[in-house]
């Protein structure tokens, strides 16, 4: 196992709670006869990332003890000491069956197919505050913003929360890209073979721009001038996103032409830095995969993007301006430019993790090459509008290649023109 990083918590390694195979036909006989307890599409991540460590130190949904001390503080509490949690987890149920779930029983968990994917042995079934949430976890009163909606309008039948102790199945793997779902441990091995002293992961849930690529390669090169011997982890999320997100089959489509293709960081790479290696960007950059929900929840979702990389065993994380950002209906901004960068100046509570913040960069036609918008004050960049490029590939067209790598437009051109 890799010794980049422990994992959140304080711990030595990983939560596990995930059930054997050898001892998976009984957990099911036995489960059966529970009361069984719904879980949402959006919410069945969370049951399998608490499962398999991502989300340590959990060992389940969250009593009302610690959603409180999460939405108060910002922390919770483990092996006695206080650690940076920002937005709290537990399972919601509508009114009716919050009457029929008492502490200390143990309840199935189900999927939107009915099927069992976990027991909770249940400690506690509290009220859920939503207006008290959405304005620690969103700091807005405001509910129209996708999390508002979320929680107003998808979980609109939902009053209560229950929290205990999880047992989950493995998560069954995804034909297309399971393959780049691993497991905590899974991906410490792995980055254990790779010999890296130091790993930098680049959240994303959107097809890469030149500009996005750039802020993985810039956070690469840190650490390489730093001294480093690094690597990179283009690390999506593939759990539940917005329903204008494109899908997480033709994104991960994207993203291993890009690497397998070479073309990360092509021409905008540092030249002096690689110009005197024998390898390049495509060489030190893997993909892998994380399924887990989308909250849109700027700053407060910067540092959980940063819980769930330290407890795979990634050193770095590129945080960026406008970090899992999402505007109001009306378009106006919920947080600053820089919350989500400044956010991890002010924890409450231990997070290892570094973050590289990297600002907007853009093509500069002075250079031919993308660059951080901060070292051009003077001169203006290529910029095409998010209407536009959708526009373009909804035509089945490409677009222009200084915007978005062509290997990217072919697939979503494709895609689009198929829908």
């Amino acid at each position: 196992m890799s010794e980049l990083i422990v994992p959140h918590g304080g711990l030595s390694e990983p939560v596990c709670c995930t059930v054997s195979e050898n001892e998976k036909a009984a957990f099911l006989q036995e489960a059966e006869g529970l009361t069984k307890v719904p879980v949402s599409a959006a919410d069945l991540s969370t049951v399998y990332r608490i499962g398999d460590g991502t989300l340590s130190p959990l060992t389940g949904p969250m009593n009302s003890q610690q959603w409180n001390q999460v939405l108060d503080d910002s922390t919770i509490d483990s092996q006695g000491a206080k650690y940076a949690w920002t937005i709290p987890l537990a399972f919601p149920v509508d009114e009716a069956l919050a009457g029929q779930i008492k502490a200390g029983q143990e309840v199935a968990l189900t999927n939107p197919d009915g099927e069992i994917v976990a027991t909770v042995d249940v400690s506690d079934v509290y009220p859920w505050d939503k207006p008290k949430y959405i304005k620690s976890v969103y700091l807005t009163d405001r509910t129209d913003h996708p999390g508002g909606k979320m929680v107003m309008v998808n979980d609109e039948k939902m009053t209560h929360l229950i929290g205990g102790e999880l047992k989950a199945l493995p998560q069954p793997k995804n034909p297309n890209f399971g393959k780049y779902a691993l497991t905590p441990r899974e991906v410490r091995a792995k980055l254990a073979e790779t010999g890296w002293d130091a790993v930098v992961a680049f959240q994303t849930r959107n097809p890469l721009h030149r500009a996005h690529e750039y802020a993985l390669v810039y956070g690469l090169e840190s650490l390489l001038k730093a001294g480093k011997n690094a690597g990179a982890v283009l690390n999506p999320l593939i759990g539940e996103t917005k329903g204008d997100d494109v899908s997480a089959e033709i994104r991960m489509q994207t993203y291993e032409k890009l690497i397998d293709g070479r073309g990360m960081g092509e021409g905008d790479s540092d030249p002096e830095l690689w110009g005197s290696r024998d390898d390049s960007v495509p060489d030190r950059v893997l993909l892998l995969g994380l399924d887990i929900k989308m909250f849109y929840g700027g700053p407060k979702e910067a540092v959980m993007h940063g819980i769930y990389r330290q407890n795979m065993g990634y050193t770095h994380i590129v945080i960026g301006r406008k970090h899992a950002d999402a505007p109001y209906e009306d378009g106006t901004a919920i947080w600053g430019d820089f919350d989500a960068q400044e956010i991890f100046e002010n924890l409450n509570g231990d997070l290892k993790i570094t973050p590289i913040k990297v600002g907007f960069a853009a093509f500069y036609e002075g250079m031919g090459r993308v660059d951080l918008m901060e070292n051009h004050k003077d001169e203006k960049p290529v910029f095409i509008s998010g209407k536009d490029v959708r526009a373009t590939l909804q035509k089945g067209e490409l677009v222009d290649p200084r915007i978005m790598r062509e290997s990217t437009s072919e697939i979503l051109a494709a895609a689009m023109k198929q829908a």
